[in-house]
C-alpha cells in the first residue's frame, strides 16, 4: 500500500480568516492530526493539555494538543490537533476526517464523502 496525502487549510475557527496550507499524510490509523507546533501558534491556536501517546513501535510520547479547524474542498470541521515539534510529519487522523464528514478508500487512496445512515 502507499501513502495518501493531502493539503488541507488550518484556521482558529471557522469564523477568522488568518489561514495556513499543510500537506497531510492520512492516516486512517490514526486517531488525533499533528500539525507543526510554530504554525499552530502562529495562528493563535493555544495548547490545552499534554497528552502520553503510544506509536506503533511502542515508544510512548508526550505531546501538546489543542483545537483547530479544518477545511478541505470547501467543506469544514473543527477536531483537536497534536502540536509536532521537529522532526513530526504533519499527520491527518480519523478525528479530522469524521469532523469533515471524510472517510479514507485505502484501496484508492481517495478522500469519500461519508455515508450518513440514520439508525
Amino acid at each position: 500500500m502507499g501513502s495518501t496525502r493531502k493539503h488541507f487549510i488550518l484556521k482558529k475557527s471557522r469564523e477568522t480568516n488568518e489561514k495556513i496550507e499543510i500537506n497531510f499524510l492520512i492516516d486512517s490509523g490514526a486517531v488525533y492530526s499533528l500539525a507543526p507546533k510554530e504554525q499552530l501558534e502562529s495562528l493563535g491556536i493555544k495548547a490545552y493539555k499534554s497528552v502520553e501517546f503510544v506509536l506503533a513501535d511502542g515508544t510512548r510520547i508526550t505531546r501538546e494538543v489543542g483545537d483547530a479547524y479544518f477545511e478541505y474542498n470547501g467543506e469544514g470541521g473543527a477536531a483537536p490537533v497534536i502540536f509536532g515539534i521537529e522532526g513530526d510529519e504533519p499527520l491527518l487522523g480519523v478525528t479530522t476526517l469524521e469532523s469533515l464528514g471524510l472517510v479514507l478508500n485505502p484501496f484508492k487512496r481517495e478522500l469519500f464523502p461519508m455515508r450518513m445512515l440514520m439508525l
